[in-house]
């Protein structure tokens, strides 16, 4: 059975020391692979393009001066093929402002460099950090979220940052708001990911973490208006637009990606109505966070919860956002140790190993077949991820309802 063997890991700590070194090792291979292949012939090249490299030219512009050319697809697909020497896959620049002066630094660094830096200062982070979370569940979670943790160290994406700072939200919710503010306020380089975790913060009155937060993004935004002018944010709004007729039109690659939008999209449903599907999914993703904190056995399960349900609500999530999920994983496992049968956590487990895998096997399939890049997003191969992950959510609501008893006087306590 899954859940024995997977909990068997657990079993000693020498098994979970074997496990958990054996997964570092892979990782930080991988990230040395990686760094040689680029410093050996640069971001471009083959068939799929490392996403860093749209990080590393946008961190270019900010000190050439022409930003706001990043936001408009046309001007910024210009930018990556001459940085690519010829027709390549292109990645659209949607991030806020604020993830732009993140980014700026890298521009003094030549590509590889600054993706070794980016990529190793990330995965550290995020590492610490699920490490705080799970404990002695520590190797479980690294087994089952591998594949998600290996194609974001891989492609150089900011999925191991934005799941640090879920993590740090989730650690200091309850006993250092302000710290649990701050990391939700940088949340801003990737709002869409941080809903629930602010829903979280304003179901459990938690005003000093929202103030804190408030004033980090207010502060952030006045600082991006005086670097790069009150247009950015024209343009920024600009591209959302056509983001959105991009993800309309299946232009994406929707394969990768996790949301229920997607796979209802590739399954052959219309736009509107994979969209309809996609605001079932974001409700019941809400209502499962609004019922844990009412009604869940711990504060720590209603944080695993919001981390959970933070990649299920935007119809723009993939697989590189499910370590996210991860810390959520981690917060959980306590909980449902005690909520669940071992086939019910089988379940959950295999479900969420499907999300995390099937991206990072059709990507080495592909890239295999050496499928042009241009291509990828228009490729027939089905968006498993949000099937995967809509009945994990419809499991935890059902465990919720179950097992829902009176939550105690006093309501919370550290997570960590």
């Amino acid at each position: 059975m899954l859940t024995a063997t997977l909990e068997q890991i657990q079993a000693s700590p020498r098994k979970r020391m074997i496990y958990v070194c054996v997964i570092l090792v892979l990782l930080v291979a991988i990230l040395g692979l990686k760094t040689f292949r680029f410093f050996e012939g640069g971001l471009w090249y083959g068939s799929q393009t490392a996403d860093f490299a749209a990080f590393h030219i946008v961190a270019r512009r900010v000190w050439l001066g022409d930003l706001d050319l990043t936001y408009r697809f046309a001007s910024f697909a210009k930018m990556q093929m001459e940085a690519a020497g010829g027709p390549t896959g292109i990645m659209p620049w949607t991030y806020p402002p604020q993830f732009d002066l993140l980014v700026a630094p890298l521009a003094v660094l030549p590509g590889w460099a600054a993706y070794f830096l980016f990529t190793a200062v990330t995965l550290a982070a995020y590492l610490m950090m699920l490490r705080a979370v799970a404990g002695h569940n520590l190797a479980l979670v690294l087994v089952l979220f591998f594949p998600a943790i290996a194609i974001t160290i891989a492609i150089g994406q900011n999925g191991l940052l934005t799941g640090a700072l879920i993590a740090l939200v989730c650690i200091n919710a309850e006993r250092r708001p302000v710290l649990s503010g701050l990391a939700l306020g940088f949340m801003v380089i990737k709002p869409h990911l941080a809903v629930a975790a602010g829903i979280y913060m304003l179901l459990t009155r938690r005003w000093p973490a929202v103030l804190t937060a408030a004033i980090v993004v207010a502060a952030s935004s006045l600082v991006c208006t005086l670097a790069f002018g009150p247009q950015i944010w024209i343009a920024w709004l600009g591209s959302i637009r056509e983001a959105a007729s991009y993800l309309e039109e299946g232009r994406y690659q929707l394969f990768r990606m996790i949301s229920a939008y997607a796979a209802l999209y590739k399954a052959g449903l219309p736009a509107a109505g994979a969209f309809w599907g996609q605001m079932v999914m974001t409700a019941l993703a809400l209502v499962a966070v609004a019922l844990a904190i009412a009604r869940g056995p711990s504060p720590r399960f209603a944080l695993g919860v919001v981390a959970v349900a933070s990649v299920m609500i935007s119809p723009y999530a993939y697989d590189y956002d499910l370590p996210i999920a991860g810390i959520g994983l981690a917060l959980l496992i306590p909980d449902l140790a005690s909520m669940t049968s071992p086939r019910e956590r089988g379940v959950i487990y295999a479900l969420l190993l499907l999300a995390n895998a099937y991206g990072l096997l059709q990507s080495a399939r592909l890239s295999a077949e050496n499928v042009d890049a241009s291509a990828l997003a228009l490729y027939t191969t089905p968006a498993i991820g949000g099937f995967a992950l809509m009945p994990v959510l419809a499991m935890l609501l059902w465990v919720l309802l179950r097992e829902a008893r009176p939550a105690p006087v006093r309501l919370h306590r550290e997570p960590a």
